[in-house]
């Protein structure tokens, strides 16, 4: 369910790019209305063949930026901004843990990264939130695609006063977590695909991911253990990015008759309940979360194909054990109880 930390040689910061340009265009076409490219020059203080390269920049990343005339430009929806003083005034409304520490920053090559970066600096229940990231990474070093304005993209830090081996479960816990953050926000459709991933239970959109999390795990001094947690939510997809996901994904903005919550309230709330989740789970261990993640748990009774190191079979999901591996019924009615580490599961 976790992986272990990257090397710090795999953790240089990004080097500088177009990401003022970026930045100056988005602020420019952040209201939603048509601007001439002429219009956009002279507030960016680049030239129109600049500006007409950020565009360009902006639609590979996944943006729709649209052309409504010619030299003229537009996003179909307002953008909002991540504000971390709204951020922090939220937070004491949506949850009575606050975290220790959060920054916002336009673009990071991942929001793990940094704080990966940071080591024994980094305070404990440290977060950093990012607009877009050059190089977000999910399991098994996917690529987990950032544009900007649109998601979120949020890590945390948190230390344990135990080894990695006493940690099983933590990744559940973190699904768990964001599911109370979904239910705050005023979206209950959601359910947990073991180990780590927060999809659609049902209707046009079941089976569509909806957010993903990443656990990576580091020793400390003494025993102790340093999780950092990774999460990306989907507020709003482009087709653009639905194209290049190659897999079923979904969008609260979809779930919510084409409009996203407020993306500071989100992310008040998913960082509210990640905090609240995480110090619960230092505190108590796994167990309190069994009961709470069988309610969610969207493989228990499904036909399922198991692929890995040890080969492929099929079973039916027979919900999981008190350190939150899966256990899988097999044909001839015997139990198979299985760590993420070198598997995966569909269901069939």
């Amino acid at each position: 369910m976790e992986g272990d930390l990257p090397a710090q040689d795999e953790l240089a910061p990004p080097a500088p790019g177009r990401v003022d340009g970026l930045r100056q265009v988005l602020l420019a076409l952040a209201s939603g209305q048509a601007v001439p490219a002429q219009r956009l020059a002279e507030r960016s203080g680049m030239t129109p063949a600049m500006v007409a390269e950020s565009v360009a920049a902006l639609r590979a990343l996944g943006l729709p930026v649209q052309s409504p005339r010619p030299a003229c430009y537009q996003l179909p929806w307002p953008l909002q901004w991540l504000d971390a003083d709204r951020i922090g005034a939220l937070l004491p409304t949506v949850g009575t843990v606050r975290p220790g520490a959060f920054e916002v920053h336009f673009e990071l090559d991942s929001t793990s990264s940094e704080l990966q970066r940071r080591g024994a600096a980094a305070p404990d229940l440290d977060f950093v939130l990012a607009e877009m990231q050059s190089a977000g990474r999910g399991r098994r070093g996917r690529q987990w695609l950032s544009p900007p304005g649109l998601n979120l993209y949020v890590s945390c830090l948190k230390r344990f006063d135990r080894g990695a081996g006493d940690l099983a479960g933590l990744s559940l816990v973190v699904g768990l977590a964001v599911l109370r953050a979904l239910e705050a926000l005023g979206t209950r459709a959601a359910g947990l695909k073991w180990p780590n991933d927060v999809q659609v239970r049902s209707g046009p959109a079941a089976g569509g991911k909806l957010a993903g999390i990443l656990v990576e795990l580091g020793s400390g001094p003494s025993g102790r253990c340093t999780a950092v947690v990774g999460v990306g939510l989907n507020l709003r997809l482009t087709e653009a990015m639905r194209g290049q996901l190659g897999q079923a994904a979904c969008d609260l903005a979809t779930l919510n008759g084409g409009v996203p919550p407020e993306r500071n309230l989100a992310a008040a709330t998913l960082m509210a309940a990640l905090a609240q989740g995480l110090l619960q789970f230092e505190r108590d261990g796994f167990a309190p979360f069994l009961a709470e993640y069988a309610c969610h748990d969207l493989l228990r009774g499904q036909s399922l194909q198991i692929s890995g190191a040890l080969g492929t079979f099929a079973g039916v999901g027979a919900g999981i054990d008190a350190r939150g591996a899966l256990r899988v019924r097999l044909a001839d009615g015997g139990l198979r109880t299985l760590d993420s580490a070198e598997i995966t599961v569909r269901r069939t």
